[in-house]
């Protein structure tokens, strides 16, 4: 009985069952990373816009601004976070209003010489996919400072 526990419990943990995820990237897009380092900051489900909306701020004065707009409902408040926009810009997408479960994020998908096309990601989040809650979510990105434009696909 001992060897048959141990038998099952063998074949189970050598299982590796489904590896691909919903937000696994492509070759492509992985090589694209590679050479733009993107870090998130801030992701949260409150404090965004109700329409959709991307922002790219070069300046510790247009941070503030949106954050004193997300901060005006929230006691205490979001702390703006610390860039050096000498060497760093940074990223906002707010998806726009929406019934709970999505979790907003940007994926670079192209870069030329001229350009940078980001693109968000709507992943739903299965922990909270049966809420109702009305959300209005947004992502917070810092990357290198940079003189390509900046555009974004699929975005209202």
């Amino acid at each position: 009985m001992k060897s048959w526990f141990w038998l099952l419990f063998a074949i189970f943990i050598s299982c590796h069952g489904q590896r691909k995820t919903v937000g696994e990237k492509s070759p492509e897009e992985k090589q694209v990373l590679s050479r733009m380092p993107m870090e998130l900051l801030i992701q949260d489900n409150y404090g965004g816009t109700e329409l959709p909306e991307t922002l790219v701020i070069r300046n510790e004065k247009s941070l503030r601004s949106f954050f004193s707009k997300i901060n005006r409902t929230r006691k205490p408040g979001l702390p703006v976070p610390k860039v050096d926009f000498s060497k760093d810009m940074v990223i906002i997408y707010c998806a726009g209003a929406q019934e709970g479960g999505i979790a907003p994020s940007l994926s670079l998908v192209e870069e030329t010489d001229q350009k940078l096309i980001f693109k968000p990601i709507k992943e739903i989040d299965t922990r909270k996919s049966e809420s109702t809650a009305h959300i209005v979510p947004f992502c917070v990105y810092k990357i290198p400072l940079t003189t390509k434009e900046i555009r974004f696909k699929g975005v209202e």
